[in-house]
C-alpha cells in the first residue's frame, strides 16, 4: 500500500466524519471515465440509465476500473485496514437545471450493515460545485446514533425512500466540493445531503458504498460484495462477477439480481417501493 492519507487527513476524518478533498486519478482520466460511462447510457439506456444506477460496476468496465482503482483504495485502507470488501455502488447524476436534490440522511441507517463502521467513496467525474449540487457534510455527525430519518418519497428526491432527517443545524455543515478525478470519503453515520443543480451542466459521481471490513454482516440476510483488497476469511458475503467487456450483457441478469435483494434490503419496513 503506498500511504495515501496524511496524519492530518485520518485525524479530520476520525473528527469530522469526513475528509476531501482527495485527488485520486488526473482529471484527463475522469474525463475519459465519464466518456465511457455517458457512451453505456446513449447505446444501453435500458441498462444504464435513471433507475438502473445501483451496482452497474457489475456491468460497465469504466466503473469495474473505479471499484479496484488503486489510490482509493490505497486511502480506504487507512482507514479501515488491508482487507476490504465493497458492498454496492450508486451512480448520482444529477441533470442540468433540475430539481433532483438529496434530503439529509445518514448511510447507515437503511443499508443493514453491522457493525456501523463502514465508509463511502464519492467520487467526481465532473466539477461538483454548491452551484451544481456539491455533496453537504455535517461534520461531526457521525459521533451520534442513527437518528430519526422520515420517509418522504419526494418525487425529486434521488433517495430511495426520500427519507430524512428533520430541523437539522446547518451550522456545521461542510461544502464537498471537488475537481473531476477528486473524491471525499465520509463514515457511514455523517449525516449528509445536496441541494439541486442550478448549473447548464450534468453533475455526475459515483459513490462507492460502501467499503467495509470482510468480518461485517448483513443484518437481514444474504446479500452481495466483491473483495478489492486483501483476503476475506469470513465468508459473510457472496462475491460478484467482474465484466469481461467494455459492457458486459452476459452480467446484467446478476446486476439486477443483486438490485433486487438490495431494494429488500433499502425498503425494510418501508410503507412502499420505488422503482429503484
Amino acid at each position: 500500500m503506498a500511504i495515501k492519507l496524511s496524519a492530518d487527513e485520518i485525524s479530520r476524518y476520525q473528527n469530522d466524519g469526513v475528509v476531501a478533498p482527495i485527488t485520486v486519478m488526473q482529471p484527463s482520466v475522469a474525463s475519459e471515465l465519464r466518456r465511457r460511462l455517458e457512451s453505456a447510457e446513449s447505446s444501453f439506456p435500458q441498462i444504464i440509465g435513471p433507475e438502473k444506477r445501483n451496482n452497474a460496476h457489475y456491468v460497465l468496465a469504466c466503473l469495474d476500473e473505479i471499484v479496484h482503482h488503486d489510490e482509493i483504495l490505497d486511502a480506504v485502507e487507512c482507514l479501515i485496514g488491508p482487507d476490504i470488501i465493497l458492498t454496492n455502488t450508486v451512480l448520482f447524476i444529477k441533470e442540468p437545471n433540475s430539481l433532483h436534490h438529496v434530503t439529509y440522511h445518514q448511510d447507515a441507517t437503511y443499508m443493514g450493515l453491522k457493525p456501523q463502521d463502514s465508509l463511502t467513496a464519492w467520487i467526481a467525474l465532473t466539477e461538483s460545485t454548491p452551484e451544481n449540487g456539491c455533496v453537504r457534510m455535517i461534520r461531526g455527525s457521525h459521533l451520534l446514533d442513527i437518528q430519526q430519518h422520515v420517509d418522504t418519497f419526494g418525487e425529486d428526491n434521488i433517495l430511495t425512500r426520500g427519507q430524512q432527517i428533520e430541523n437539522i443545524d446547518e451550522e456545521h455543515a461542510l461544502d464537498i466540493e471537488l475537481e473531476p478525478g477528486q473524491m471525499s470519503l465520509h463514515h457511514a453515520r455523517t449525516i449528509h445531503g445536496s441541494r439541486p443543480n442550478k448549473s447548464a451542466n450534468r453533475r455526475i459521481g459515483i459513490a462507492l458504498q460502501s467499503f467495509a471490513r470482510p468480518s461485517t454482516r448483513q443484518v437481514h440476510g444474504e446479500d452481495y460484495a466483491l473483495l478489492v483488497r486483501g483476503s476475506d476469511d469470513y465468508g459473510n458475503f457472496t462475491k460478484g462477477p467482474r465484466p469481461k467487456a467494455e459492457v458486459d450483457l452476459e452480467n446484467v441478469e446478476f446486476r439486477d439480481g443483486v438490485n433486487a435483494r438490495l431494494s429488500e434490503i433499502l425498503y425494510a419496513g418501508a410503507e412502499k417501493q420505488r422503482g429503484y
